[in-house]
């Protein structure tokens, strides 16, 4: 019964990375980003990066913008990530990722690749002002990477499993047809 339903795993996550493929150029025709020169991007110049690893359990992360913008300029969810190789080949899905970021982390961890100094964006100058009084976190804004509900919950400093219901990771598509 267990090779069984390993099989039947299997081909629903060949199916699915193969829809992916399918979708691929669809969503390379209308890139789902917030940005001016959106038409400029949605072309890359050089490689893309191969997430498809990531997106057979994370469907709806490739639809997702900040993804999709990384993606584009050949920066995967590995560079960020790391390999999470344990993660990926995790059938009871417990095993977090490699690299996670509690939210005090992850402006730090943005401003790598995109320090302040570099940033002229009107609405950027009142958020990166000493004085400001405004909280969030670049990911609060710039790509809805979170799922509004998870199944999983782990401590991202730590990666001590916190919370599991025993339910596979679900989009709002998914919830709302329960």
């Amino acid at each position: 019964m267990r090779y069984l339903r390993y099989w039947l795993l299997m081909l629903v996550l060949v199916s699915v990375a193969l829809a992916i493929v399918a979708c691929r150029e669809e969503i390379r025709a209308e890139p789902l980003l917030l940005l001016e020169d959106a038409e400029e991007l949605a072309a890359p110049s050089g490689p893309v990066a191969d997430n498809s690893r990531c997106y057979v359990c994370h469907i709806n992360y490739e639809e997702e913008a900040l993804t999709f913008v990384h993606a584009m300029a050949d920066i995967g969810c590995e560079q960020c990530h790391g390999s999470s190789d344990a993660h990926c080949s995790d059938e009871d899905n417990i095993t977090p990722p490699d690299i996670m970021y509690p939210a005090a982390k992850i402006d730090s961890f943005c401003m790598h690749c995109h320090p302040k100094d570099k940033i002229d964006i009107p609405v950027h100058k009142s958020v990166f002002a000493e004085n400001s009084t405004e909280e969030g976190y670049c990911t609060e804004c710039h790509g809805d990477h979170r799922l509004s509900h998870r199944t999983r919950r782990w401590d991202k400093t730590t990666g001590e499993l916190l919370e599991d219901d025993k339910v596979r990771m679900l989009t709002d598509e998914m919830l709302e047809k329960k």
